[in-house]
């Protein structure tokens, strides 16, 4: 078959996104079904992969559904726990006496507070986290989501202690070897050494187009949320935007540098909130008296704006410490920290080993080459879990009120399924087309190199592109990068300019791609009872999305063209 027809089919699942989802705003639980069945019908008919692999992709796709499910389900929980309990009127206490400005808030919470929990766990929970949290706070849903999701780009390619670049890098480029025979092969010494390096420049990279994010939130949500729908209004609070944006990028670029892929995201989050919130309660670079910034009354909301499935507003008959009505997200972002170190210094113990050493496994699904693990412990759904049960015993909630809470999670959790139970079968039906009789290349392979023939030696300018649509189509930097990176090395080689910035620009536009990720949106929308609304999430996102790799493209370009 025609190479380029081969690309255009793999784009066509994508394509029925864009025109159903996007274009004509018809909720996910619509639009992905039609997905679905594209995929299926052109791995059966095209690539002509076994109805039996077909089948098998489609079940793992339901299993990683079902793990989806369950974060969503432990993050609302959370959310109703703490509402239920009081102290999420406490915690707005604490961010109303750091600064009232909406906009301050947004840069705190999803910016620094969302970027070091994606340091700490990676895929999407600090949409899980952080977007509860705002609405907590007082945000509309649509405008927390809106922000959880903008934030998903420049953290997430060091997200859970760096497994996009050490997992997902260091097992593409492998390929059929090892990372340290790919390493050697180049001259390092080790593939710590290569991975340090990439990640390095994926850093770079990130810190210039991600200076602007914190600005781009704050403007965003001025604009279509705030009562006079004005961009002047958010670009007014550049000074603080900038400040929070360098508070995190410049350690992050540091840690990089010193400590290699690890820990970016983790330490350039934490040390920004150590700067920003201390700044912005002395009042550096906030707005003053009557250029705070605020929603309307609530009563004034876009019926399209609020969560349906959850309540928001906070129990203020009872009264929370504000040390007591924190511990839940201490214990959270302490247990997210804890279960991902491979080592503790000074211990030979790896708790990362030990909450993985419980898991279920399924392998050669059906008599396919498809396999499933699942590590129940591992899963931030188990780890909201028991912060809720904890905050449920802290708090000294009634029964009452805590059972109201699990109700509350399973009514949301029920909401988002349809959507989710199809999308990720499409996506693991996407990916696995390349075991077809048809021998021809996986549809993100195929798809990738149709834009190669198109693009010639500007290919710096599309590999952030082709990164994006890996990673909005598989939900993961991870999986992008595991997909694309010998690829993206293979093509700079092709070309006669650095291979090792073209994977980079993959990683940079991998982690961009989480954007406009649909079952991210669908999965963030669902914490805090949104549904239907992704149509609407994703206009805004893919904004962002655009700016984020064209820019890295430019880059990628005039630093390539310059080697």
């Amino acid at each position: 078959m025609n190479h380029d027809l081969l690309a255009l089919l793999a784009l066509a699942p994508i394509i029925v996104v864009a025109i159903f989802l996007v274009g004509m705003r018809w909720p996910a639980r619509r639009v992905m079904p039609m997905s679905y069945a594209v995929a299926a019908v052109l791995a059966l008919a095209v690539w002509r992969v076994p109805p039996l692999t077909v089948t098998a992709a489609s079940l793992k796709g339901l299993l990683i559904a079902g793990e989806l499910l369950f974060i969503v389900f432990g993050a609302i929980l959370l959310l109703a726990t703490v509402t239920r309990s009081g102290a999420i009127a406490t915690i707005r206490g604490c961010f109303s006496d750091i600064s009232p400005d909406r906009r301050v808030q947004v840069i705190i919470v999803a910016w620094l507070f969302g970027t070091f929990i994606e340091g700490s766990a990676g895929f999407g929970t600090p949409a899980a986290v952080a977007v509860p949290l705002l609405v907590g706070l007082g945000f509309p849903a649509l405008a927390a989501v809106i922000a959880g999701m903008i934030i998903q780009s420049t953290p997430v390619s060091f997200g859970a202690v760096g497994t996009p670049i050490l997992v997902g890098v260091g097992t593409g480029l492998a390929g059929d070897g090892t990372i340290d025979e790919f390493a050697t092969r180049f001259g390092f010494a080790t593939s710590a050494d290569l991975l340090a390096m990439i990640g390095l420049r994926v850093a770079i990279l990130h810190a210039v187009i991600g200076t602007l994010i914190p600005l781009i939130v704050v403007t965003v949500m001025t604009r279509c949320f705030g009562p006079n729908r004005s961009v002047r209004e958010g670009l007014a609070i550049w000074p603080f935007a900038l400040f929070a944006a360098f508070a995190m990028t410049i350690p992050y670029v540091a840690v990089a540098y010193w400590l290699g892929p690890e820990f970016p995201s983790l330490l350039g989050g934490l040390i920004g909130l150590a700067i920003v919130v201390p700044a912005a309660r002395g009042g550096w670079f906030v707005p003053r008296g009557d250029r705070v910034w605020d929603f309307e009354p609530r009563e004034k909301w876009d019926v399209h704006w609020g969560g349906s499935s959850i309540q928001v507003e906070p129990n203020t008959s009872r009264q929370i410490g504000v040390f007591s009505a924190w511990v839940p997200y201490v214990i959270v972002a302490s247990l997210l920290v804890l279960t991902r170190q491979e080592s503790l210094f000074g211990w030979a113990v790896s708790p990362a080993g030990i909450v993985k050493s419980l898991h279920l496994s399924l392998v050669d699904l059906l008599g396919s080459s498809v396999a499933y693990r699942f590590h129940p412990l591992y899963s931030p759904g188990t780890l909201f879990v028991v912060a809720s049960l904890a905050t449920w015993r802290l708090h000294r909630m009634s029964w009452a009120d805590y059972s109201s809470a699990w109700r509350d999670a399973g009514r949301s959790v029920r909401l988002a399924s349809v959507a989710l139970i199809f999308t990720t079968p499409m996506v693991q039906v996407f990916i696995t087309s390349g075991d077809g009789g048809g021998g021809y290349e996986p549809m993100p392979i195929a798809l990738a190199l149709g834009v190669e023939r198109i693009a010639g030696s500007a290919w710096p300018l599309f590999a952030p592109v082709v990164g994006g649509i890996g990673a909005a189509v598989a939900g993961s930097n991870t999986i992008s990068n595991m997909m694309f990176s010998l690829f993206q090395f293979e093509v700079g080689q092709k070309i006669g300019v650095d291979p090792f910035w073209v994977v980079a620009l993959q990683a940079v536009g991998g982690a961009a791609g989480n954007t406009i990720c649909v079952h991210n949106v669908v999965a963030a929308s669902a914490v805090v009872g949104l549904n239907g609304r992704e149509s609407f999430v994703i206009r805004k996102t893919l904004l962002v999305f655009i700016y984020y790799v064209t820019v890295a493209g430019l880059l990628g370009l005039a630093i390539t063209a310059a080697g």
